[in-house]
C-alpha cells in the first residue's frame, strides 16, 4: 500500500509576503498497522498548519492489507469542512506487488511507484505555482511547530531538518560512494551528535525536506522518470539525489535545534508488528525529552488493554514530587500497554535522621521485599521512574522470561537495566536461554525482576541493622562485590542473580546530560544541604556512564535472539 497526499497552505509572513507550500507525505504499507501510524501522520501536518490556511486535499491509496482506505475514508469525513478543496482516489486492489516475498520487501516495482506518487505531487506543486514543496515520510515524527518557517529563513534550494533517532542513522548522509551508496565519514558523527551545530552542505537528505520551487535550479529535480545518465541503485532517494547533483543544487542539512524524530529503518524479513513496535519506540523517544505527542483528534484508535506482563505486580518507585517523572513513567507505559503499582519512595528532603538520602533509598526497597513476602508475590518487576526503554521491549521481556521458566532456571534476581561494573572480562552466558547472563559486579537498580524466594534471601540478611545503598547491597548478596569489607556482614551470599544482555532499560539523562537530576546519587546531610555525603565517594562511580567494554570483555557467546539483529543500529 502507499498513500500520498498534497496540502496546499497558504499563510501570511507577517503582513508582507504569501506563501504557498505543498506537503507531499508518503505512507508506506509497512508503517499502517493498527492505524497508529497514520494517526501520527495526521496529526503531524497538523503541526505544520495553523487555522489561518487554505487547504486543499489529496488522497490517493493502493496495494492495501489492512484497513487504511478505512481509515483515511474516517479522516476524510471528520475534516472535510476544514479543506477548501478534497480529492479521493482509493484503489482496493491489487493488494501487494507481484513478486514480492513480504511487506518489508522493496521490489523495484514498488520503487518505481513510489517514485511516481512522489513525483506527481511535485508535479501538482509547479502546477500550482507553489513557493514550496515539503516532502515528510508518514513515520517521521516533527516536534517543532515552528520547523517549517526555520527551513524557509535557511533560504536553501533543498533543505532538511536533522531527525533523531534512537541511534546514529538520520535523514542525511555526509559521504556518497561512486555508485551511489552510503559512505561513512569522519564528519558524520560530530553532526549527528551535533557537536558541530549550523546548517551544513551534504550529498544526500532523505525522508523529511523542504525544496524552495522559487529557484529555478528546481525545475530540473525530479524523483520519476530518472536522469537519462542514471545508473545507480533504483531507490527513489538515490534518484532525487543524483537529479539534484545533475542540476547543481546543493543539498544541506540543518541540526541548530531538535526538530523532530525518525526510526531505523529494519529489514526485509521484519514484520508488520516489529515495523510498529519500532514506530512506538520513536514516540517513547519523544517522551524523553519533551512532552509527549499527541495523536489526531480525527481517527479513532482501538481501546489499549495494558496488563502485568506476566508478573505477579510491576513496581514503579517515584518520589512524590517529581510528579513529572511520574506522568512520563506513567504515559510511557500506558503506550506499551503495561499497567503498574506506582510505589512511593523514601524522601531524603523529609527524613531528620541526618543520613545521606544514597542511603535512604534502601529503606523503600526492603519495604518492597517484605511486600512481596507478605504478599506471595511469586515473580515482580521493579523499575525507577527515570528509564527510558529498549526496541521491542514488552516482547524481549516476556520471550526471556518464557525461556526462563521453559529451562526451570533456578533464579531469584534478573537485572533488565544496570550498569556494568566488571569491565575486563566477559560473564558467564546462560546455556539454553537467549539474552541471559550470570550477573557480575553491577550499580543500579534501574530495573530488575525479583522471585519470592529471592526477596526472602534479602530479608534474610537483615539489610536495616548493617545499611548500604541497595545497588551496592545486591552484589553483595550475590557474591560478586569487590570490597571484602562490604561482604564480611553478610551471611549467606547465595543470592542467584542474572542479567539480561544486551540490557532492556537504560537511564533517561547521565552524569552531565542536560536534564540530568539524581535524588540519590548526590546526596546531602537532611539538615546541612554543604555537606555531601554520596555514598563512599572515593570509590564509586556510580553515576557515570557504562565505561566501554574491551573486545576481551563483551558478553559475545551469549545466545542472541531475532530481535537483537533488527535492534541493532543501521547507517
Amino acid at each position: 500500500m502507499t498513500v500520498w497526499y498534497d496540502t496546499t497552505a497558504v499563510f501570511g509572513d507577517g503582513a508582507v509576503v504569501l506563501r504557498t507550500v505543498v506537503v507531499a507525505v508518503c505512507v508506506p504499507l509497512e508503517v499502517v498497522l493498527r492505524r497508529q501510524n497514520l494517526v501520527w501522520c495526521r496529526s503531524v501536518v497538523t503541526v505544520l498548519i495553523s487555522p489561518s490556511f487554505s487547504l486543499s486535499d489529496r488522497v490517493a491509496t493502493d496495494h492495501n492489507m489492512d484497513n487504511t482506505t478505512a481509515m483515511l475514508r474516517e479522516w476524510l469525513m471528520n475534516v472535510q469542512n476544514l479543506y477548501h478543496y478534497v480529492e479521493w482516489r482509493p484503489q482496493e486492489e491489487p493488494s501487494e506487488y507481484e513478486g514480492e516475498a513480504g511487506p518489508k520487501q522493496w521490489s523495484n516495482d514498488r520503487y518505481e511507484h513510489i517514485m511516481k506518487l512522489r513525483q506527481a505531487a511535485l508535479d501538482a506543486a509547479r502546477d500550482m505555482w507553489a513557493d514550496y514543496f515539503l516532502v515528510v515520510d508518514c513515520d517521521n515524527l516533527l516536534t517543532d511547530p515552528d520547523v517549517l518557517w526555520k527551513l524557509m529563513r535557511e533560504n536553501k534550494t533543498v533543505v532538511a531538518p536533522m531527525l533523531e533517532s534512537r541511534a546514529a542513522y538520520s535523514n542525511f548522509w555526509c559521504g556518497m560512494t561512486s555508485q551511489g551508496y552510503y559512505k561513512r565519514t569522519p564528519a558524520y558523527m560530530p553532526m549527528r551528535r551535533q557537536e558541530r551545530r549550523g546548517c551544513f552542505a551534504v550529498p544526500m537528505v532523505h525522508s523529511t525536506f523542504l525544496v524552495d520551487l522559487r529557484k529555478q535550479a528546481t525545475s530540473e529535480l525530479a524523483f520519476y522518470p530518472p536522469h537519462p545518465d542514471y545508473s545507480w541503485s533504483f531507490d527513489d532517494i538515490i534518484v532525487f539525489a543524483f537529479s539534484a547533483r545533475m542540476a547543481d543544487v546543493q543539498m544541506y542539512v540543518c541540526n541548530r535545534e531538535t526538530y523532530g524524530y525518525i526510526p531505523v529503518p529494519l529489514r526485509s524479513h521484519n514484520s508488520l508488528r516489529d515495523e510498529a513496535d519500532s514506530f512506538l519506540h520513536s514516540l517513547l523517544e519523544v517522551m524523553v525529552r519533551g512532552s509527549p505527542l499527541e495523536p489526531s483528534v480525527h481517527l479513532s484508535l482501538p481501546a489499549k488493554q495494558p496488563d502485568k506482563m506476566g508478573f505477579d505486580e510491576i513496581f514503579m518507585i517515584n518520589l512524590v514530587r517529581r510528579r513529572d517523572r511520574r506522568e512520563r513513567m506513567l504515559r510511557t507505559l500506558w503506550e506499551q500497554e503495561i499497567t503498574c503499582k506506582i510505589v512511593n519512595a523514601v524522601d531524603g528532603k523529609y527524613v531528620s535522621h541526618g543520613l545521606a538520602t544514597s542511603l535512604l533509598s534502601s529503606v523503600l526497597p526492603i519495604s518492597l521485599y517484605t511486600t512481596i513476602v507478605e504478599r506471595g508475590l511469586k515473580m515482580s518487576l521493579v523499575i525507577e521512574d527515570d528509564l527510558r526503554f529498549e526496541i521491542f521491549f514488552k516482547r524481549r521481556l516476556q520471550n526471556l522470561m518464557e525461556e526462563v521458566e521453559e529451562q526451570g532456571l533456578d533464579w531469584d534476581l534478573i537485572y533488565i537495566g544496570r550498569k556494568r561494573m566488571q569491565v575486563d572480562h566477559p560473564e558467564k552466558s546462560v546455556p539454553n536461554i537467549h539474552n541471559l547472563v550470570e550477573a557480575d559486579y553491577s550499580y543500579w537498580t534501574l530495573g530488575y525482576m525479583i522471585s519470592l524466594q529471592g526477596a526472602k534471601k534479602l530479608l534474610r540478611a537483615e539489610p536495616l541493622k548493617k545499611m548500604l545503598p541497595v545497588d551496592e547491597f545486591l552484589p553483595v548478596m550475590y557474591n560478586k562485590h569487590p570490597v571484602e569489607d562490604y561482604m564480611s556482614h553478610f551471611e549467606p551470599r547465595d543470592l542467584q542473580a542474572f542479567s539480561a544482555e544486551p540490557l532492556l532499560v537504560f537511564p533517561t539523562h547521565y552524569t552531565g546530560d542536560p536534564g540530568y537530576i539524581s535524588d540519590t546519587e548526590t546526596s546531602t546531610v537532611w539538615d546541612n544541604e554543604t555537606v555531601r555525603t554520596d555514598w563512599d565517594r572515593a570509590r564509586s562511580r556510580k553515576s557515570l556512564e557504562q565505561e566501554e567494554l574491551s573486545s576481551e570483555a563483551q558478553n559475545s557467546d551469549v545466545l542472541q535472539s531475532a530481535l537483537d539483529s533488527t535492534a541493532r543500529d543501521e547507517l
